[in-house]
This record gives C-alpha cells, structure tokens and sequence, in this order.
C-alpha cells in the first residue's frame, strides 16, 4: 500500500509506522493524518502483525498539528478536520493489537495525545511533551482525554491550561510512558520491547488489550464479570492450551494463533 507521510515497515511480526514529515516536526497535516488512519487498520488486518510500533523521523516525535491549515474554515468544516487529525487516537483503542509509542524529542498537542493514546511508550531521556496548544489560543480538548485516562483530572487539567512541557522523568511519574531509555539507545530498545511483546500468545494479548479497554468504564463489579468472561473464553483457545502444556514440558510454546 502506498503512502505519503508515513512510512510502513514489517519485520518479526513487528509493524512499525514512522511519521514522516521531519521538516515540519512530524506535525499532522490531512494527508498525513489519513496515512496513520489507513497504515493502523492495515497493520490490524495483517495477519503477520502482532506489535504496531509508531516513531517519527527526524528530530521530534510529532509537534502537533499543522497550522497552516487552520484559516478559512466554518464551523463544520472545522469539526470534520479536527475529527480527522484525532482518528488515530480513537483508532488505537479499537485495535486488538498492542501499540507502541517510541518517543523521542518532542511530543506536542496533538503528538501528546497519540502519546498518551498508544498502549505502551517507551521514551528517550532528552524526550518532551506538552498540550501547548493553549499557548496560541487554541486548545488540546481532544488530546487531553488520553492524557487525562493515564494522569488523573487534576493534572490533567493543569497540562490542558497551562500548556507547559513535561520532561521525560516526570512523565514516567505520571503515568504518560512506561520507561526511559537514553536517546542514543532508543531505537534498539524499543525494537526489542515490540519483539519481545510479539513473542507473547497473540490471542491471549488481544483478548487482554480489548478486554481492558471494554471493561475500563464498566462499574467495579461489572468489571470482574466481564474481565471472567474473557478470560474463560481465553481458556477455551489452542494457544492457552499450548502455553500450559509447553510449561509442564519445558520447552518454548508455538503459538497457533488460534
């Protein structure tokens, strides 16, 4: 499939998306945005996929979205684009596949918020982020509903008005990434983080990520139901049943994916 502001590669059951726009920061433009749109429901559909990994060239993650864009719409119209730069992050929690942010530099309004919507992040240690858009007038309303699912509505909030950058320690604190890494080690690193989660059951990390996802909203005791009834329906498949016998016998399971 050809695109023009991303660039698809797969290896190792590994899908990685770069976002390519260096020279404008990786910010989203329309076309840029349906590029991730269409490479993430392609890498869901590929049954050679197990982990989507999402970085960006150059010197920053993503810096948000492309204000040359901005002038000369109505209303509507600019529902129906600021819909389109936020796909992706809906995308992501409708996937059944893991995905991983690989962030480096900086990850601004919009790029916090694909961020903050990635299942897993693992960062460099010079990396930033921030929801800046207050900063020109504008706001970050979509992307701090991601933000606000990992840091809580206090911070969240603080992150939305003020507009200020996180450095990487305090984003591991918050609850924004999940590790840091130097910069120079950054690529191998996460590379071998998506190999490693690729190694796993595929089925039984998809039941888990969509399980979570669906239960995440559900009152506290309809949460246990749902999350018992996934599990059962888990136990019922080929690679469960390989994963406990491989066990017993010591040796590495071959997923049936199935």
């Amino acid at each position: 499939m050809a695109y023009q502001k991303v660039i698809v590669e797969i290896d190792k059951f590994v899908g990685e998306i770069t976002l390519n726009r260096p020279d404008h920061l990786n910010t989203f433009d329309s076309i840029m945005a349906a590029d991730l749109h269409t490479a993430l429901q392609a890498l869901e559909a590929d049954a050679t996929v197990r982990v989507v990994l999402i970085k960006g060239a150059g010197k920053a993650f993503c810096a948000g979205i492309d204000v040359n864009e901005l002038a000369g719409k109505s209303a509507l119209e600019y529902r129906a684009w600021i819909e389109r730069m936020e796909t992706p992050l809906v995308d992501i929690s409708k996937m059944k596949k893991p995905v991983i942010a690989q962030l480096h530099g900086v990850a601004a309004a919009n790029g916090m918020g694909l961020v903050a919507a990635a299942d897993l992040v693992i960062a460099a240690d010079n990396a930033r982020m921030g929801l800046t858009a207050i900063n020109v007038g504008l706001n970050c309303v979509g992307p701090v509903i991601p933000v606000a699912r990992c840091v809580g509505r206090k911070k969240a909030l603080e992150l939305l008005l003020y507009g200020e950058l996180v450095r990487a320690q305090e984003a591991l604190d918050l609850g924004l990434i999940n590790k840091i890494v130097p910069k120079e080690e950054l690529p191998s690193a996460a590379r071998q983080w998506a190999e490693t989660l690729a190694k796993k059951s595929p089925v039984a990390v998809q039941i888990a990520k969509s399980a979570f996802y669906h239960a995440e909203d559900m009152v506290y005791e309809q949460q246990f139901a749902y999350m018992n009834e996934a599990f059962a329906r888990l136990c019922t498949t080929s690679d469960a049943k390989e994963g406990v016998k491989a066990f017993f016998e010591k040796r590495n399971p071959v997923w049936q994916e199935k």
